[in-house]
């Protein structure tokens, strides 16, 4: 039921933001050189590599130039990036994701392989399901960034302290996984994007 959901919705979602997403490509070209689309290796159900869609808010040779995790203030984000990323908007061409059944709407956000492999004992749990666009975690740290900002070392901080947080978070949506709960969640993180 949940995977027909999962469908549904994500083919309606990107027919209807169709026109979002050219006025965005546009925006991103105009910006900054390079692709529209920023893919990136993620580790998903059964720790099985996908590639997951965003919308580029970033310089193009962005990994290059530092750690995974992003800081506020981050100079590789580019101008037009920072307001997709504000606005979470840079996150909608996951619903592709979605359709090709690397994620689902709903479930532990999909981390990258090397912090991945620092808990991977913990992620055995967690690899049972899909990851998803939105969970807890997502709600709970969507100022992510302003969190890191003054971190000495933002990536051990990640690592370490929001990282284990995020993994109990996630063992938490798994036991209490259901469609309503999933609704539930859909409809906390859009009135977070409204009330932004």
């Amino acid at each position: 039921m949940k995977r027909l959901l999962d469908v549904f919705f994500s083919f309606i979602g990107l027919i209807v933001l169709l026109p979002l997403f050219a006025v965005v490509a546009v925006l991103i070209k105009l910006d900054s050189p390079g692709p529209v689309f920023f893919v990136q290796r993620r580790v998903g159900r059964n720790f099985k590599l996908f590639n997951l869609y965003k919308f580029r808010s970033m310089v193009i040779d962005a990994p290059k130039k530092g750690i995974p995790v992003t800081v506020g203030g981050d100079p590789r984000v580019t101008r037009v990036g920072r307001y997709l990323r504000r606005s979470k908007v840079d996150e909608l061409p996951q619903l592709i994701n979605v359709l090709k059944g690397d994620m689902s709407l709903v479930g532990p956000r999909p981390e990258v392989g090397r912090y991945v492999e620092k808990y991977r004992d913990e992620y055995g749990t967690i690899l049972t399901i899909r990851p998803g666009i939105t969970d807890i975690s997502s709600l709970k740290y969507r100022n992510e960034e302003e969190v890191l900002r003054d971190k000495k070392d933002p990536e051990e901080y990640y690592i370490r302290t929001l990282l284990p947080e995020k993994i109990e978070l996630a063992k938490e949506y798994i036991r209490k996984a259901s469609l309503i709960y999933d609704l539930k969640l859909i409809f906390r993180t859009i009135f977070k994007l409204v009330e932004r």
